[in-house]
């Protein structure tokens, strides 16, 4: 009966959120950009290669592939990780030399002690339908148990950038209650056992977690923006002092409806594109959308 109540209830926040949100969900499928393959319905991490293919992993579940997707949203070529295991993919970035790093990182549970992030060469290297990957692993030194206790439950992992030398984590927060905090953390970017050192934080919201939650990071070509990605909004990054990415300036840039949101990259330094995971026969496309075209609004308070 409950698993039959928590249908309907999903049933009935969909048919609200097309009932009454109807002209911006009409707004942001304006933004659509493609459909996308139907083996890619769980999206959870794209990336263009310096070619300006774009590139896409799928969440946990799947084989350790890379998919290179078509602009009619296709797939043209699949790339089996031959030493990776897919527990949990959750993001994707790449380095100033094009090299990709997929992040084995998600952690829904927080029971996972040591987190891997998969590097390979730059896809457009690739000859063949198979590579090998150097394999980065960290862990958090503050968490003392697996899994901590529900108000310290804030080690899920869906978000991570490259940026000069290192990577950039951005934390999903399960706490209970929820305090809407994501923490960024920086680890090496080579093959080793990395502690990840905390830097900061930044409180999205401390209501409806399910809205706000981190699920996807990207940082502009030129360096000097980024976007977290949550299931309604992009938080938009700018001017910040040294590594702290959350010390500068920080904008909301509302996209229009609600979905399962779960991967975001820059195409240009203004040009932004994002998917959505299929659910119950809505999403599973992509979006684009000009950050000089949209209304910024302006975040004032920050935690630290």
């Amino acid at each position: 009966m409950l698993k039959k109540n928590l249908r309907w209830l999903t049933v009935f926040v969909l048919l609200f959120i097309f009932i009454v949100l109807g002209s911006s969900i009409k707004h942001h499928y304006h933004n659509k950009l493609v459909s996308m393959d139907e083996r890619l319905t769980e999206v959870s991490g794209i990336e263009f290669d310096k070619k300006g293919k774009l590139w896409a992993i799928n969440d946990g579940g799947d084989e350790p592939n890379l998919y290179r997707v078509e602009p009619d949203g296709k797939i043209s070529k699949t790339v089996l990780i031959t030493n990776a295991k897919n527990i949990d993919w959750e993001d994707m970035t790449q380095d100033d030399f094009g090299h990709f790093f997929l992040g084995d990182f998600g952690n829904n549970d927080n029971k996972r002690k040591w987190l891997t992030i998969y590097k390979i060469e730059n896809p457009i290297d690739i000859k063949g339908d198979s590579t090998s990957a150097e394999i980065i692993k960290f862990m958090y030194p503050e968490q003392n148990s697996y899994p901590p206790k529900e108000h310290q439950k804030k080690y899920d992992l869906e978000a991570f950038v490259f940026y000069k030398k290192k990577l950039y984590l951005f934390t999903k927060n399960r706490s209970v209650p929820f305090d809407g905090e994501t923490n960024l953390y920086r680890i090496g970017a080579y093959a080793a056992n990395h502690q990840a050192k905390k830097l900061s934080s930044f409180t999205t919201c401390t209501h409806h977690e399910k809205l706000c939650w981190v699920t996807s990071a990207a940082l502009s070509p030129n360096k000097k923006k980024l976007v977290l990605l949550d299931s309604q909004r992009l938080w938009l990054f700018e001017n910040w002092q040294g590594d702290d990415f959350f010390s500068g300036d920080a904008y909301q840039i509302n996209l229009g409806t609600i979905t399962q949101k779960e991967s975001v990259t820059f195409y240009d330094d203004n040009t932004v594109v994002y998917t959505d995971e299929e659910f119950m026969g809505i999403g599973r496309n992509a979006y684009l959308i000009k950050l000089d075209e949209r209304r910024k609004v302006p975040v004032q308070s920050f935690s630290d």
